[in-house]
């Protein structure tokens, strides 16, 4: 029996039991107490023993994973499966601001993806001008590198949770993943959501621990916890056996200890060719291609991007399009695209186990198989997580109604609506109560405003009510959503956002201090509905310090009355155009939203009242021309009105209130067909 430890970084050991009858698994571990409280129960093994002679292998430069080992099976013969050597498809995956597109950047940038002279901005894959704005990525995004005569298919995935269907439709084109943990912060709530479904599809696993030239880094810790939440999920032996890698995304630099990182992403290629298999395929099998993802250029039309999972894809071929329930079309491939560099390139054929984008079928949806015209079958449809926030859409009806937009009918709405779900998976629309209203859900107020902000862009113009939870019912028991909330907050800010939290009907589950920053991690699990205008109300309490990310947990009973909002609303009296005088009076009942001359109308909101209950006041009034004296006339101060933006404004409309978007303005009012509450 022998026993090797081999160390590819100083903090995650890896533990190699060979020839021994008592222990045939591989595992990797952090600590002995640790492997003893998952793996052994209190005692170790005999073969683990202190007794046993075991040898310590140098550190190692070339990394040896055990999943490529492992995902060989003699089975693969019969079936006729081979492995490609030449291609790796990889996902990028991790919570929001964790530095997956700052580290895409520098591995183009490195593999000379662009001319030496060439102008490069920043953050390269958030092409979508609402990604750059609010520093998010909200649409995937496919790339490739060549290294070392291997093409690396990377794709770009979102960190916020409210995107998850796009991750989890594009874990369908890969065999593994790079989950990037950042070196302070380690697993968040998105981080445990990616992981769990990388897992469930079987893929290999490299963990990028990145962000190490922080001050306050603790690597140590992320990993051990990144370990921790393999075992929570179930992983294998094989999947728990990750090769870590230390990264500093923003300096293009990697290695396998945090202390000694090399000159550039070398060690992270490596690891990535080395510890992610190639794309398993029956290369002379009948033609099968999943549709993932839908892309639309205005002279090619609908272009369907997925992996080629058997047989080849030629330009100018005949094929069949399948869905799971045998219905079956045909239609012919146009042109064929495949990744190379930043770019798509035409290309002739296609083998199967590359990615690739497919023009001609103009009716093609996501889920759908694109297969040989004679033998083809479908494969398993792509299947995403239920919404759980609904918002209702509806015509605009206020008096400003057609000055702005471009599509103002029911139709044009609708047309639009219908249109967004052959790419939105996760999204549901369904006809309201009347022929002018659709209610739109989605996995949170997020991914309903991303599509309310693209639809104001394009020229729409409409109105949207408050969003709402969408409840199950069990026999005789209602259920709601709940999430899973963390929340850092400087210790001074904690009491009064614990309270917060508190009067939500938040449960604390956890509670930590985060590096040397003076920062702690509370962790809650809370109704959705109690997340519902949390975000401004957080950052008041905590002086805009805090951060807040949530993620869906499960169903659960009704928690109860839940208040979010203890203040009303100053409604408009009449029509008109604000002045600079009626104003002044107006900001002592409140915190206004809007300056002197804006056209306002009777209804609309004009600012929050500094009390429980609806206050009508006359913003448009003008000063008596009348019994003008010699005297200097009183100088006007007025406050700085609020600044809302369209996330704010959803957020604050309570339930007979509607946001009315517009292509230029965004405005709140007291919807008219509601009747008004007594408070």
């Amino acid at each position: 029996m022998e026993m090797s430890i081999a160390s590819p970084s100083s903090t995650t050991p890896t533990f190699s039991i060979l020839n021994s009858s008592n222990c045939s698994k591989k595992i990797s571990c952090l600590s002995t107490p640790f492997l003893k409280k998952h793996f052994f129960g209190s005692t170790l093994p005999s073969c683990l023993s202190a007794k046993v002679p075991f040898k310590v292998n140098p550190l190692r430069t070339s990394i040896k994973c055990a999943v490529s080992e492992a995902t060989e099976a003699p089975s693969e013969k019969k079936s006729q499966l081979m492995r490609r050597s030449d291609i790796r498809n990889i996902a990028i995956v991790a919570h929001v601001d964790h530095g997956k597109t700052t580290l895409v950047d520098s591995m183009l940038k490195q593999a000379k993806v662009f001319r030496d002279n060439q102008f490069v901005q920043e953050r390269i894959m958030d092409s979508n001008d609402i990604e750059r704005e609010r520093g998010i990525t909200i649409l995937s995004k496919n790339t490739s590198i060549t290294y070392k005569d291997t093409k690396i298919n990377i794709i770009d995935t979102p960190g916020h949770s409210d995107f998850g269907g796009e991750v989890e439709r594009i874990l369908n084109m890969v065999e593994g993943v790079l989950l990037v943990v950042d070196s302070v912060e380690g697993p968040m709530p998105q981080t445990r959501f990616v992981l769990k479904k990388a897992l469930e599809f079987g893929h290999a696993v490299v963990v990028v621990v990145n962000k190490i030239d922080r001050p306050s880094a603790r690597p140590e810790f992320v990993v051990n916890s990144t370990f921790e939440l393999f075992i929570e999920l179930n992983a294998t032996d094989e999947q728990c056996d990750f090769q870590v890698i230390y990264a500093s995304g923003i300096k293009g630099k990697a290695g396998l200890s945090p202390e000694n990182l090399g000159d550039d992403l070398g060690p992270l290629f490596e690891a990535v060719v080395r510890c992610i298999p190639g794309p398993k395929i029956n290369k002379d099998g009948a033609l099968q291609m999943l549709a993932t993802n839908i892309d639309y250029e205005e002279h090619k039309g609908r272009i369907a991007i997925g992996r080629v999972h058997a047989g080849s894809l030629r330009r100018g071929m005949d094929v069949k399009i399948c869905t799971t329930e045998d219905e079956c079309r045909f239609g012919r491939v146009s042109e064929l695209f495949v990744y190379e560099k930043f770019s798509r390139v035409p290309a002739e054929t296609v083998e199967a186990g590359d990615i690739c984008a497919v023009c001609g079928i103009d009716d093609i949806q996501i889920g759908e198989t694109i297969a040989d015209k004679s033998e083809g079958k479908p494969l398993p449809a792509i299947k995403v997580e239920e919404p759980t926030v609904k918002m209702s859409f509806s015509v605009n009806t206020s008096p400003f109604v057609g000055r702005e937009g471009k599509y103002v009918t029911s139709r044009n709405l609708r047309d639009r609506l219908y249109r967004e779900l052959e790419r939105n998976l996760a999204m549901k629309v369904e006809d309201g109560e009347t022929a002018d209203t659709f209610i739109v859900s989605g996995r949170g107020t997020l991914h309903i405003t991303i599509l309310i902000e693209n639809m104001r862009r394009e020229g729409y113009e409409f109105m949207v009510g408050p969003p709402k939870v969408i409840n199950k019912k069990e026999g005789d028991k209602l259920l709601e959503p709940y999430e899973i909330a963390t929340v850092e907050v400087p210790e001074e800010h904690m009491g009064s956002v614990v309270e917060l939290l508190g009067r939500r009907r938040g449960q604390m589950i956890d509670m930590q201090g985060l590096g040397s920053e003076g920062t702690t991690l509370l962790k809650y699990k809370i109704p959705t509905r109690g997340l519902l205008g949390l975000r401004n109300s957080i950052l008041t309490a905590s002086r805009g310090t805090a951060i807040l990310n949530t993620i869906f947990d499960s169903y659960g009973p009704w928690g109860g009355d839940i208040s979010t909002r203890d203040l009303g609303s100053l409604v408009a009296f009449e029509d008109g155009t604000s002045t600079s005088y009626a104003l002044m009076s107006s900001q002592d009942r409140g915190q206004l939203f809007i300056g002197p001359g804006v056209d306002v109308y009777k209804g609309q909101i004009v600012g929050i009242h500094q009390r429980p209950g609806d206050l009508a006041l006359n913003v448009c009034k003008k000063k008596a021309a009348t019994n003008v004296r010699s005297n200097k006339e009183v100088t006007v101060v007025l406050d700085t009105p609020l600044d809302y933006s369209l996330d704010d404004c959803i957020e604050y409309i309570q339930e007979d209130e509607l946001v009315e978007v517009t292509p230029s303005s965004i405005r709140m009012l007291k919807n008219p067909k509601s009747a008004k509450k007594t408070r």
